[in-house]
């Protein structure tokens, strides 16, 4: 089993942009939107078309409380997307804890498993991974959905910096162990997962620090609830998620330098605010 090779390390002169495809009944921001597999397809295909470096397709929605599908329903869900996708010659990732997903999504032509347990979930897909020669991403995660928020905790020294990077660095052990190659793999420090929205702000400010665990990073902010409190109204009340792109692609052009990829659900706002960037940083003309 083995699938097409996505090149973590290449540089394609920007970070990259990750599309959001939920093919879920119950995401917080689109859940039900592309529920049938038509409709996820072109909506795929509008994210590649707006800029999107990868479509990732997942069929589990991972807000906190929500309950798992079971296997064969996200089977049912994610694969054809996968499939339909890669025959439009998009870069397809998929974002699944199962390694039955996995497997099935690599052999439909998935690049790259975004797993938000980093292997915890299923250690069997680090297997999938290192048999298939995907790339692979590794997210700072503590339980599934229905309790993760029960786990938002760390009193040890340090504090949540110190813990997701030795978190992560352990997972990163467990892809060593699975026979994946570190130039294979990416990190991302879990926003919002068994973590509150100070707990965000934090690992947000220690970026360098997460640099230190010496592999790419994905940031995953786009919509978040940590944005939506941030932007509350009067009375208190969070900004509903379609309304935080603003400040999303603020964040986007604070860390164009120094993040390799950004997951998002507005692809043209990211890749707008990524462009204002990149011009910042150039020399004007002699």
């Amino acid at each position: 089993m083995t699938t097409a090779p996505f090149d973590v390390s290449a540089d394609v002169g920007r970070p990259r942009v990750m599309g959001i495809l939920n093919v879920t009944p119950d995401s917080f921001s689109d859940g039900g939107l592309w529920a049938d597999t038509e409709s996820a397809i072109a909506h795929g295909l509008r994210l590649a078309a707006d800029g999107a470096d990868l479509v990732d397709v997942g069929g589990e929605s991972t807000r906190p409380g929500a309950v798992r599908p079971p296997l064969a329903e996200e089977l049912d869900r994610v694969v054809p997307v996968v499939a339909g996708l890669v025959a439009e010659g998009v870069t397809v990732s998929v974002d699944t804890m199962r390694a039955e997903v996995a497997r099935a999504a690599v052999e439909a032509g998935a690049a790259l498993v975004n797993d938000v347990s980093g292997g915890l979930a299923d250690p069997a897909v680090l297997d999938v991974v290192a048999a298939s020669g995907s790339a692979y991403v590794a997210m700072h995660w503590r339980a599934h959905s229905d309790r993760m928020q029960a786990l938002a905790t760390y009193d040890g020294p340090g504090g949540v910096v110190a813990a997701v990077c030795a978190e992560l660095t352990d997972r990163l052990d467990a892809c060593d162990a699975a026979g994946i190659p570190r130039d294979r793999v990416v990190l991302d420090p879990g926003l919002g997962f068994a973590k509150t929205a100070e707990h965000n702000w934090q690992l947000l400010r220690a970026w360098p620090l997460l640099e230190g665990l010496g592999r790419p990073l994905l940031l995953g902010a786009s919509r978040k609830s940590f944005l939506g409190s941030l932007l509350a109204d009067a009375a208190g009340e969070p900004r509903p998620p379609a309304g935080r792109e603003h400040a999303h692609a603020a964040l986007v052009g604070l860390l164009a330098g120094r993040v390799w990829g950004f997951r998002v659900h507005d692809v043209l706002a990211t890749c707008d605010a990524l462009a204002v960037a990149a011009r910042m940083t150039q020399e004007a003309p002699r």
